[in-house]
């Protein structure tokens, strides 16, 4: 098992606009979403890094992995068809340094990702992020009635420790409605 360095300042400053590999296989079950990489994630080179991210809690707690898995074992997730993507590939020190372009033109993106590798379900963590790259301001959480080429669209809310609106059991109950739709075909 792999463990992660913990960045200094100067590492952190420095990962500014750095971009953090996707995790994609053909036929996954759901590829999750982030809005972007934190600056965290961009020195480590790993999804959802920051110790206080509640994404690996969440995915165990819900059922998609059968433990919690480390951040460092992300790799993990492809052979449970499990892949991981951002709306905006480049990292910031918050979400809120993105701009409405950036957004939309992440949306094209994820069309490119959707139409290659065919996920049943693609589940954006973010809901403020979903309606402004999807143009729909008045999304709410859940499965959307609409489709990206075939594949669902599930939001779910960003497990980002700075969320405090939604507690680790919230999401858990979340996920897990989405894993039991996923579940279900």
């Amino acid at each position: 098992m792999k463990t992660l360095h913990r960045p200094t300042k100067d590492e952190l400053f420095a990962a500014t606009d750095r971009t953090v590999p996707d995790l994609l296989a053909p036929g996954m079950r759901v590829l999750f979403c982030g809005i972007n990489p934190s600056l965290y994630s961009a020195v480590v080179g790993v999804h959802f890094a920051r110790p206080g991210n509640r994404f690996w809690p969440a995915m165990h707690l819900s059922g998609f992995t059968p433990r919690r898995f480390l951040p460092s074992e992300q790799d993990e997730l492809k052979a449970l068809g499990l892949g991981i993507t951002n709306v905006v590939d480049r990292a910031t020190a918050s979400a809120d340094l993105l701009d409405a372009e950036e957004y939309v033109a992440g949306r094209g993106n994820l069309e490119r990702k959707v139409k290659r590798y065919r996920p049943a379900f693609l589940a954006v963590l973010g809901l403020g992020a979903y309606r402004s790259a999807f143009g729909r301001p008045k999304a709410r959480f859940g499965r959307q009635e609409e489709t990206l080429g075939g594949t669902g669209l599930w939001v779910l809310p960003n497990p980002s420790g700075l969320n405090a609106s939604y507690q680790l059991p919230d999401l858990a109950r979340l996920f897990g409605e989405l894993r039991r739709a996923v579940d279900a075909g």
